[in-house]
């Protein structure tokens, strides 16, 4: 019993799932209702790849779904505008959804914090 205490131990301390970003806002973010009735706001950061980090054909930037689901993180990210540099920190999820007979998914980001380094157009 002693050995499976230590397992868990090991997988916790070892799991991680944080992400911090900071980029720039591709679109005005949309807010979008599910379903279930629950809302949250969706956003495209475009995140800068380091010049030593591109690849051979020259990828500069990744884009990166990012999804607001709490009411402090909403706020934030529903007064942004296209190309304002923002910081987000939250989680990688890989989402399930249903499409047409089958289902689907894609990986975004959870977004739990959010705020703006620096407004579009501002020096």
């Amino acid at each position: 019993m002693v050995k499976a205490a230590e397992n868990n131990e090991y997988s916790e301390a070892r799991s991680v799932n944080e992400v911090r970003l900071r980029g720039r806002v591709s679109r005005v973010p949309t807010e979008v209702t599910l379903p279930s009735g629950d809302t949250l706001w969706t956003f495209r950061l475009i995140v800068d790849r380091p010049a030593s980090k591109r690849t051979r054909r020259g990828t500069a930037v990744d884009a990166l779904e990012c999804s607001a689901w709490t009411v402090r993180a909403q706020r934030a990210v529903s007064r942004w505008m296209p190309s304002d540099v923002v910081e987000v920190e939250g989680a990688v999820r890989r989402r399930f959804f249903r499409v047409g007979n089958g289902v689907s998914s894609r990986v975004e980001i959870e977004v739990t914090s959010a705020r703006v380094i620096r407004r579009a157009g501002s020096a």
